[in-house]
């Protein structure tokens, strides 16, 4: 399948690395709003075609699915954009800013008959369907905490700090935690607690806690200034389940009360981790569907919510909204 990327930037240039890596997908087209950086990229990823706008690449038939990697502020413009071209979209995370735009991104995709679907890497891996039979399996028997954390020093990023691209940790890593959350406990989620730091225009560090139904509790810490080790843990009456980092996971290793190993996955990529993504919504494409199964709709409009109640709370906006 011919695979068009929107934008140019770091996150663009993993992806398109791991396409020259998978037989079923082709390097074919490359789009930025400069040229010369979409003919940079082109030669650096052995695309086959540059362009120096989206609406040319959108405008070639040879396009089948264009993944968008520009910042978060424009996920929502550019989605609708290749919608109209009757191109099937996979967006990178945070799907848009807010549950209203992605609302207004399904509604156009579903009338027009195109697939769309958000590129949250994590929730497409062979790692989360292990973690839940984990789970399942009652080995550390009823979870009543969770903790996840994902930190980074990014702060220097531009896109990551600036308000105008919708930037901050919450979008950026704090999605990540959520997701977590959400795929291995779910989203009986019954009342949400946060503390947020401030630092300068927007927000740079956030604890949050989901209380869910039943009793569960699920604490999420992300942050943009320092590294962290990005460890999710389910603590069990029997013991404890650890995630070695919930952005990719490599080894989930399962201990009792006693610190005694009981169990341990180690888990090797086809390529990056990027892959899983693509493979599943590229069959989702040919099978036509408009949505995949690792990443329905309703999901990301639930983390969408989530995540508009947590700024709520903040009573923090981005210029756009």
């Amino acid at each position: 399948m011919n695979i068009g990327i929107l934008g140019a930037g770091s996150i663009a240039s993993i992806f398109a690395d791991m396409i020259n890596h998978i037989d079923e997908a082709n390097a074919y087209a490359v789009a930025a709003r400069d040229i010369e950086r979409a003919n940079a990229f082109k030669d650096k990823f052995s695309f086959e075609k540059a362009y120096g706008s989206y609406e040319e690449m959108l405008s070639d038939p040879n396009v089948e699915l264009v993944y968008i990697a520009t910042p978060h502020s424009h996920h929502a413009e550019h989605a609708k954009l290749c919608i109209e071209y009757g191109k099937p979209v996979l967006c990178e995370k945070a799907f848009t800013v807010n549950r209203e735009q992605a609302e207004e991104v399904f509604a156009l995709a579903k009338e027009k008959g195109v697939f769309v679907a958000e590129a949250i890497w994590t929730r497409y891996m062979p790692s989360r369907k292990v973690i839940n039979e984990i789970i399942e399996s009652g080995i550390i028997g009823d979870i009543k905490t969770i903790t996840a954390n994902l930190c980074y020093p990014i702060s220097s990023v531009e896109r990551i700090v600036k308000p105008e691209l919708a930037g901050g940790a919450l979008l950026d890593v704090g999605v990540y935690c959520l997701n977590f959350a959400v795929m291995h406990k779910g989203n009986d989620i019954v009342s949400i607690e946060s503390a947020v730091s401030m630092e300068g225009e927007g927000e740079g560090q956030e604890t949050i806690k989901l209380f869910y139904d039943g009793g569960t509790m699920a604490v999420l810490t992300s942050c943009i200034y320092g590294r962290s080790d990005r460890k999710g843990i389910f603590y069990g009456e029997k013991g404890y389940i650890i995630v070695e980092n919930i952005n990719n996971p490599g080894k989930i290793s399962v201990f009792d009360t006693d610190d005694k190993l009981l169990k341990e996955v180690v888990f090797d990529e086809i390529y990056n981790g990027y892959e899983y993504e693509l493979l599943e919504c590229m069959k989702c494409i040919k099978e036509g569907k408009l949505e995949p199964d690792s990443m329905p709709h309703d999901d990301t409009l639930f983390i969408m919510h989530l995540m508009d109640t947590i700024r709520d709370s903040w009573e923090m906006k981005y210029p756009m909204e």
